[in-house]
Parts: C-alpha cells; sequence; structure tokens
C-alpha cells in the first residue's frame, strides 16, 4: 500500500498521523530525497527514510510534532570516520521535514 493511502486510512480510523519526508540528501544516504514514512501516535509505521539509521530519531520527532502541531526539518549528516557509531554507515547527509497530517486537510 502507497503512503499517503495509508496515512488516509489511519486517519479513517481517528489515528493521529506525521510524515516524515526526505527534502535533501548530499553524498552517500541511504533514501533519495522524496522517501517518505508515516508515524502514528499508536505505534504504527509504515515506509522508511533511512532504511532504518535514524527512524527512531524520526519517530521520536513525530510523536512531538503530532503533540505541538509544529512541524521540524531534522538534519543528519556525519563524517565518514564517525557514521557506523551514530548509526548513518553510509556516511552521507540528509534533511528531513516532519509535519502532522490532519483528517480533511
Amino acid at each position: 500500500m502507497d503512503i499517503l493511502t495509508q496515512v488516509s486510512a489511519w486517519l479513517a480510523e481517528g489515528e493521529t498521523v506525521a510524515l516524515a519526508t526526505v527534502v535533501a540528501s548530499w553524498g552517500s544516504s541511504p533514501r533519495p530525497p522524496g522517501s517518505r514514512m508515516a508515524i502514528t501516535l499508536n505505534g504504527r509505521m509504515a515506509g522508511s527514510v533511512s532504511g532504518g539509521c535514524v527512524e527512531g530519531a524520526v519517530v521520536e520527532a513525530a510523536e512531538e510534532v503530532i503533540r505541538t502541531g509544529l512541524p521540524q526539518t531534522l538534519r543528519y549528516g556525519v563524517s565518514d570516520e564517525r557514521a557506523w557509531e551514530v548509526g548513518l554507515p553510509c556516511g552521507g547527509s540528509m534533511e528531513v521535514f516532519v509535519e502532522a497530517v490532519r483528517a480533511g486537510a
């Protein structure tokens, strides 16, 4: 199922949803711009913005975005030497925009 279809289904079920989208990447990044992940406050997830590298941090930000209604732009990137240590083994950089999605919006 496509991410936006999944988001629509969750909204129809009464879920509160955030959508994370890769908006930019530099160097070797795990997912290209346009990659998306949907997150609900009830712990449901669909899609991927990093193949698992930074999903945990994105989920935490998504929960905050849902609670506050304030979107966030997250930036991840490290030097190749520290890449494995922080969970970005590709060594690239990326920006992820996280926004709350409301029914009827």
